[in-house]
Parts: structure tokens; C-alpha cells; sequence
């Protein structure tokens, strides 16, 4: 691949990060506008989607409470974003468990920002930013190392399909 090429997978991943818990509005987004909302900061990851009735989808499967009125509050948002990263490495039941194990450890707002951090975190890393994974965090358990594991078999994807994408348009 080349070199100018990869630096600038690098500076797009560089450059990438997640809103945290505070900064997602909190003033009751519809169906559309959450949904405009996360693709537009999932979008330089390139591999994930979110479509109106995936959302709809979890809110019936229990994923995600309800809206209040067709409107989407932080929390519920939240949980959408993580949904939208983990489902392309797990099954919707397996995300199902995940939320458990994190309802019986973290309030959402903790859970959300840990999220954020150590996706950014491990993008870094496995695309090169960085030589090391830093410590995201002064708690160990099971629920983190199992967030940890699934943002990793995330990043590692979105690393391949980003890599793969520039040398088939180095062909073209």
C-alpha cells in the first residue's frame, strides 16, 4: 500500500471520536434525526449502518427502552451507538448479555464513556497512531475485559475493510 495512503487511513482514524454521554442531546430526538445523528459519526468507520427500522427492530427486541412520545433521550442514544459498533461482531443476543453484565456494574453514563474511550483507544492502536494500548480506567472485571475484547474484534474489522478498500482502489 502506500505510504500516503495509509497516513491518511491513519488521520481519519486519528481524527475520530464518539460524543461522549453529556455531549448527545438530551432534548428528545425522532426516529430519523437519531439515526442521521449516529451515522454521521460512525461514517468515517465506513462499515457500520443504521437504518430506521434496525432501530426499531431493538427497540421491539428490548434492546432499547421505548421513545417517550417517538422521542429518543441520551441514554437511549447511547445504547444505539454501541449497538450500532458491537453488532457487526456479535449477535443481538450476545449484545443482549453485554448490556446485562453492564446494568449490574455501571450506570449508563459510565458505561457510554468508558465505551467512547476505549474505542478510541484500541482505533488508535490497531491502526498504527499509537505503539500502545493505554489503560482505559482503574477498575478490572469481567464486563470491561468483555467491552474490551468486542472493541477489539471491531476495530480489527474496520482496520481490514479500510486497508482492503485502499488497495482494491490502488488496482482501479
Amino acid at each position: 500500500m502506500k505510504e500516503n495512503t495509509k497516513k491518511e487511513i491513519q488521520n481519519l482514524i486519528n481524527d475520530f471520536s464518539l460524543p461522549r454521554y453529556n455531549d448527545i442531546p438530551n432534548v428528545g430526538l425522532y426516529l430519523e434525526q437519531v439515526v442521521k445523528y449516529i451515522s454521521e459519526y460512525l461514517e468515517p468507520l465506513g462499515s457500520f449502518s443504521l437504518t430506521s427500522s434496525m432501530v426499531s427492530n431493538y427497540v421491539k427486541k428490548g434492546l432499547v427502552e421505548n421513545p417517550v412520545k417517538k422521542q429518543y433521550n441520551r441514554e437511549q442514544i447511547a445504547y444505539l451507538f454501541f449497538i450500532a459498533v458491537a453488532k457487526n461482531v456479535l449477535s443481538m443476543e450476545d449484545i443482549r448479555l453485554l448490556f446485562e453484565m453492564q446494568h449490574k456494574t455501571y450506570e449508563p453514563k459510565r458505561a457510554y464513556d468508558y465505551f467512547c474511550s476505549e474505542f478510541e483507544n484500541v482505533l488508535d492502536y490497531v491502526f498504527g497512531v499509537k505503539e500502545n494500548l493505554d489503560t482505559v480506567g482503574s477498575d478490572s472485571n469481567d464486563t470491561k475485559t468483555m467491552l474490551r475484547n468486542t472493541i477489539i474484534a471491531v476495530a480489527y474489522k474496520v482496520y481490514l475493510d479500510k486497508y482492503l478498500a485502499a488497495l482494491h482502489s490502488e488496482e482501479s
